[in-house]
């Protein structure tokens, strides 16, 4: 490693309903400008570019980057299922510290459209015929779109192994609503309490309400990283700056272990985490804040075992003794994550980045967790790849 990767710019847009969306080109050209006004850099400083998206044609990357400048440099496109932007911010990174650049833009953007989601190309083998397969094996659950039954089946094991109650998924989707409150870029700011959740529609008898489901939506987020070098070059900020980052995929206990949190990614979280963990020379109790994958509350909730928040099966007693908020041991995603925020698949790695680099900087304004020194991030797409990122104020 030659180089440290520093965070100087960041941007966000609002994320929106499909259908009250600009188009993806220019959804990405905006969170574009937003990240180089932040960073105080013009276009012609980005040396390369990694642009996330998972619905779109070939090159949609330079279709949003062009409008901005059209200066020659490298673009890649990136696709990894819902963890795109994490992944994009993961080559930066890489570009960085091996030398290759001294100044990347990392951009994610999504349009979707409404209702759950389903394959796209239907005339070739899917990316998930294992997972279906595991999961019709593992879950009694016919009618039952293909996210839920994944993320409800993973609940479910987690119910019947530990004995947590449906009530532990509603109050983590509580908890989203008290944090997205303060948030002027979440989607869904109107407080519900568990009860509320509890009482929402419910999509799965036992399993599962409307309320523990993120919405499908749309918008762009970007991050510019750069070298230690060039940040003193260009009298850029260096108080945030990527401690360690790890990729991991499937393993064989995917699909061998029988239990549908392991098909959801638990395993490559948990070895993500450790990498990264071991890489810093840190453990989980010296995290201050956190913004983990809650594409469904009970994704959230056995994410925080797979990070090591808690131990496994101590999920219910962490949420009730308020150790995933402020005034407990980890404030666990202080924007109000995927359930408040909304979850466009490319943007959302980078709008993770975007929530911690400002939590590190302490310019979250009511969000803000005191103090924050150590951010994690955790993004996660099945089919499968888990990115986790340490950010560090330095």
């Amino acid at each position: 490693m030659s180089s440290r990767a520093y965070v100087v710019g960041v941007g966000m847009i609002p994320f929106v309903k499909p259908g009250a969306n600009e188009p993806y080109n220019v959804m990405g050209a905006e969170a574009t400008r937003l990240a180089l006004n932040d960073a105080g850099l013009d276009y012609g400083a980005i040396q390369q570019a990694y642009v996330g998206y998972v619905y779109g044609d070939s090159t949609c990357g330079q279709r949003a980057l062009y409008p901005v400048g059209m200066t020659g440099i490298p673009i890649v496109n990136v696709n990894n299922n819902c963890s795109t932007g994490s992944t994009a911010l993961f080559l930066a990174r890489q570009a960085i510290e091996s030398g290759a650049a001294d100044c990347v833009l990392a951009l994610g953007f999504e349009q979707m459209k409404p209702g759950a989601l389903g394959a796209v190309f239907t005339d070739r083998p899917s990316a998930f015929d294992e997972f279906d397969a595991a999961a019709n094996k593992l879950v009694d659950a016919p009618g039952v779109p293909l996210a839920l039954r994944y993320f409800g089946g993973a609940g479910l094991s987690h119910m019947k192994k530990y004995g947590t109650p449906l009530t532990s998924f509603a109050k983590v989707r509580a908890k989203a609503s008290r944090h997205a409150r303060n948030n002027p870029l979440a989607l869904f700011r109107k407080e519900v309490t568990a009860d509320d959740v509890m009482n929402d529609q419910v999509i799965w008898p036992g399993v599962m309400t409307r309320m523990m489901a993120c919405p499908p939506t749309c918008g762009g987020a970007a991050a510019i990283l750069v070298s230690e070098k060039f940040a003193s070059q260009h009298g850029l900020r260096k108080d945030v700056r990527i401690a360690a980052q790890a990729m991991t995929t499937d393993t064989p206990s995917t699909f061998e272990a029988g239990d549908m949190m392991q098909v959801v990614g638990f395993d490559m979280a948990r070895e993500a985490a450790n990498r990264v963990y071991e890489a810093a020379g840190v453990g989980p109790q010296d995290l201050d804040v956190v913004e983990l994958h809650d594409c469904f509350a009970q994704n959230e909730l056995i994410t925080y075992e797979a990070l090591g928040l808690c131990p496994e099966g101590d999920a219910a007693k962490f949420i009730d003794d308020g150790d995933n908020t402020y005034g407990g041991k980890f404030v666990t995603n202080p924007s109000g994550g995927l359930l408040s925020k909304g979850h466009p698949l490319g943007a959302t790695g980078l709008a993770q980045c975007y929530e911690l680099t400002r939590q590190l900087r302490g310019t979250a304004d009511i969000t803000q967790v005191d103090g924050a020194r150590l951010g994690l991030q955790h993004n996660l797409g099945l089919g499968g790849a888990c990115v986790v990122t340490l950010y560090e104020r330095a």
